[in-house]
């Protein structure tokens, strides 16, 4: 009697346990390849690679217009990533062939087209308010 209410107690506590209230999240969809262009996004980048690094590695691909590592404001090192625009789109295409999955200053980079930016969020006024201001009450 006792084995078989702890085997009760024990597939009621399973069954509980397989459900849950929360439903499991959407699996992740990576984001849309980007439409070619002539500007690259390069990440994986070591936080010793500088923006000169950066564009001696590409150029070996083709005219680098731009290339720049973005940093950190207060350390001055590599967030891990930059950009490197090239003159045309053969040679964008050749950077990628050429640099994607490659080593730089010791670490494997990856590079891709670059995005455009969202355009940003438009703050809209609470209601009463114009241009900033508070509406007068009406009477």
């Amino acid at each position: 009697m006792a084995a078989r209410a702890l085997t009760t107690v024990r597939s009621g506590f399973r069954r509980l346990s397989t459900f849950s209230a929360f439903s499991p999240p959407p699996p992740a969809q990576a984001p849309p390849k980007a439409d070619p262009s002539t500007n690259l996004f390069v990440s994986g980048l070591s936080k010793r690679t500088t923006t000169e690094g950066l564009r001696d590695a590409f150029q070996k691909f083709g005219e680098v217009v731009s290339a720049k590592v973005v940093t950190d404001r207060v350390s001055g090192y590599s967030k891990g990533f930059g950009f490197v625009r090239y003159a045309t789109l053969e040679d964008a295409a050749k950077g990628i062939e050429g640099m994607d999955g490659k080593f730089l200053d010791g670490w494997v980079i990856f590079a891709e087209y670059a995005r455009p930016r969202p355009p940003p969020p438009t703050p809209e006024a609470p209601s009463g308010y114009q241009n900033g201001y508070q509406n007068p009450p009406t009477y």
